[in-house]
């Protein structure tokens, strides 16, 4: 595949005099770009394997900016579109990645945007912010090439290391740039909000990008993405979403309430009476967990007994609500995909809240809190509630999305997006008994927006908990653990 020169009428227009120093100085140094790496492979290294955690393979990417297209190639896209405005850094870029489509022109122009046929998975701003003249039309023209679930990915450099970046071009340690817009990672997010886009999540990588015989490693792991320390990271990281593109009402989805059940027999009937009528289509499934009080035998007849309601049983033959999750998903039929606890601590009545949410588009992954409203009396027992407030601002952290209750037991999201999770299920493996993390790790490192609606919860009417207050706390302890290992300490 040759370089595609663009020839529109808007692609042609004069560039400023900003735009062609900018050019010049990339046609000047692109046949030293191999020897500019050279001097900083670990830092190249480092950006690039972050970025593969953030860009699955076989996606539709686009980057911005692309200059010798080394992180695009990086990403293995099933297509890869690379535009900068440099002929020479593209020549480049296509003799070393023949597979990648590349062009030459202004990303700023909306006519040269839309001649590289979108829309795209994965939109790359890749330190391109830095010279962009206008940074919210800039943002605002890529609407045009997204989907509802397109993320814009944007990494740049902290200003904070602005003086040891000038320091190392002074001394010949880092390519010459032109001059670069001076920009916090909260004015990149609010920029983005200007342009009608909705941060997602933002992070801070290599806090020592210098390989200093392993101890960059060592520093970059696990003291990096410490609070305050990830402030002082030279790459920054924002991820959004278009808002333009916001699910329209359409048609009502299909939605299936997954309720894992285990000696719940006297909650089944009243959790299938109270169930609104949220969708005219709502498949309601149970998986029942070898109880020992004739839940099973209870479905059955409560099946019976509603036949005007579509209500399935399966048999679990695993243990744990994890294990029945993931059963029962694989044979949902709805679009939307809901939790609801045999419990019914999460009231039924509260489910239309989270349908309402997903299909309006506030949250890709709708999260129950059950910390906001005051708690019925004996519902939660008073260590359990604090260590819920400590894991949800553990969770926050490691998540970078705000989550102020991981283990309430309601959870939605649509169909298409756990199909995703589950077939990445791999870099995190099967390490979830609760059911609730599996979901949650899976929903950030795609990349989803999370919503949360606080519920009322209420205390139980039937049965015992079946939560263990030190097992269970033991074992949440151990999924921080694992998540800091998978998700920031990679």
């Amino acid at each position: 595949m040759t370089p595609l020169r663009l020839h529109s009428e808007a692609a042609t227009v004069e560039l400023s005099a900003r735009k062609r120093a900018i050019r010049d100085l990339a046609d000047r140094l692109a046949p030293e770009q191999p020897r500019w790496k050279t001097r900083n492979p670990y830092f190249h290294d480092e950006d690039k394997r972050y970025m593969r955690f953030l860009v699955p393979e076989g996606l539709r990417v686009l980057e911005l900016g692309c200059g010798t297209g080394d992180l695009l190639a990086a990403l293995r896209p099933a297509r890869g579109v690379g535009l900068d405005l440099s002929e020479r850094m593209v020549a480049l870029a296509h003799a070393s990645h023949p597979e990648l489509e590349l062009a030459v022109g202004d990303a700023e122009d909306p006519s040269t945007l839309q001649s590289l046929g979108g829309p795209f998975d994965v939109i790359i701003l890749s330190d391109t912010i830095g010279v962009l003249e206008d940074i919210e039309a800039a943002f605002a023209s890529l609407h045009a090439l997204c989907t509802p679930d397109t993320r814009v990915i944007v990494a740049y450099h902290s200003r904070l290391w602005e003086p040891v970046l000038k320091l190392a071009e002074a001394f010949g340690l880092k390519a010459p740039t032109p001059s670069q817009n001076w920009l916090r990672l909260d004015d990149i997010a609010g920029l983005l909000g200007l342009a009608d886009f909705d941060l997602v999540k933002r992070e801070w990588r290599q806090l020592l990008p210098r390989r200093m015989f392993g101890l960059g490693t060592l520093v970059n792991r696990f003291l990096a993405p410490l609070p305050l320390l990830r402030r002082l990271c030279i790459r920054n990281y924002v991820i959004a979403r278009s808002m333009r593109h916001a699910p329209a009402e359409g048609a009502p989805l299909s939605a299936t309430v997954l309720v894992p059940a285990r000696n719940e027999k006297g909650n089944i009937e009243p959790l299938v009476r109270r169930l609104p009528d949220f969708s005219p289509d709502i498949e309601i499934l149970f998986v029942e967990g070898h109880s020992q009080d004739g839940t099973a035998e209870e479905i059955e007849r409560v099946i019976a007994a509603y036949p005007d309601r579509d209500i399935k049983l399966l048999d679990q033959e695993g243990k744990g609500k994890g294990d029945a999750v993931r059963k029962g998903f694989a044979a949902a039929r709805g679009d939307v995909l809901m939790i609801l606890d045999a419990d019914m601590t999460v009231p039924p009545e509260q489910l239309p809240k989270f349908y309402r949410a997903l299909r309006a588009g506030k949250g890709e992954f709708i999260n129950g809190s059950r910390l906001v409203y005051p708690m019925e009396d004996q519902a939660m027992r008073f260590l359990n509630l604090l260590a819920n407030h400590i894991f949800s601002l553990l969770f926050s952290y490691l998540l970078n999305q705000r989550f102020t209750d991981t283990l309430c037991g309601t959870k939605v999201l649509r169909r298409a997006h756990y199909e995703r999770i589950a077939a990445g299920r791999g870099y995190f493996g099967d390490f979830d008994p609760f059911g609730d993390f599996d979901l949650i790790f899976g929903a950030s490192k795609l990349n989803l927006k999370v919503a949360e609606v606080p519920i009322r919860y209420a205390s139980r009417g039937y049965g015992t908990t079946q939560i263990s207050r030190f097992r269970h706390g033991w074992l949440l302890l151990r999924m921080v653990v694992f998540a800091y290992r998978k998700l920031k300490a990679f």
